[in-house]
């Protein structure tokens, strides 16, 4: 069975937020969403003091939380665990948005575009009307997914198939891939690195893997 997943390398992640404006690029998110961001940390005590950046996002979760709370089923799960969002379902109640511990989902109620009241080639060609007053978030860019797989390429490999983040990462710190593939590059990094994931005492179980340091 596959069960995407993605793996964010934070020993190779230098910040650079190529992954947010890319994301936003394919996307056309409006002025203050983003469905793909990198938070700056630092961590330690001085002098023995270091930078981390997380990249963060939709965690795809295993348990979706914003799932069980959602009154009108508009928040489902694939069978290859991707959190979905049906926008001709979805009331806006943000419900969802209030239940997601990782801050990942928006709600815009009127069009805002990047340069004020007219928007750019690339909003102007992706802007869509239904994504107003209703909940969005990172799909894993399901449609790249599933238009590559239905052409024969392989998500994670194929950059066509894959999600625009991790195409974009100048770092080449983010992965995807199906982690039920034993032959996947991601099953292959986790079990070969240390790696943790965002709040897993909550039981959500989060499909977005953090790798640090060696084993």
């Amino acid at each position: 069975m596959t069960r995407w997943v993605m793996v964010a390398d934070l020993e190779r992640c230098v910040g650079c937020q190529t992954c947010t404006a890319a994301c936003k690029e394919e996307n056309a998110t409006p002025p203050g969403v983003q469905w793909r961001r990198v938070l700056d940390m630092e961590t330690g005590e001085y002098p023995d003091v270091r930078r981390i950046f997380l990249p963060v996002g939709c965690m795809h979760c295993d348990e979706p939380p914003c799932m069980d709370v959602c009154p009108s089923t508009a928040t489902r799960q694939r069978a290859d665990g991707i959190v979905t969002i049906d926008y001709d379902l979805c009331i806006g109640c943000g419900y969802c948005i209030v239940s997601c511990p990782y801050d990942a989902r928006f709600r815009t109620d009127r069009a805002r575009f990047a340069y004020g009241g007219r928007p750019n080639e690339a909003e102007r060609k992706r802007f869509d009307e239904r994504r107003l007053g209703v909940a969005t978030k990172c799909n894993f860019c399901v449609e790249r997914l599933d238009a590559g797989i239905a052409k024969g390429l392989s998500p994670g490999l194929d950059p066509e198939a894959s999600p625009v983040c991790v195409n974009s990462c100048i770092a080449s710190a983010l992965y995807f891939g199906d982690i039920d593939d034993p032959q996947s590059g991601v099953w292959v990094l986790l079990s070969q690195k240390n790696h943790f994931r965002l709040h897993e005492e909550l039981g959500t179980g989060p499909r977005l893997y953090y790798l640090w340091g060696s084993p």
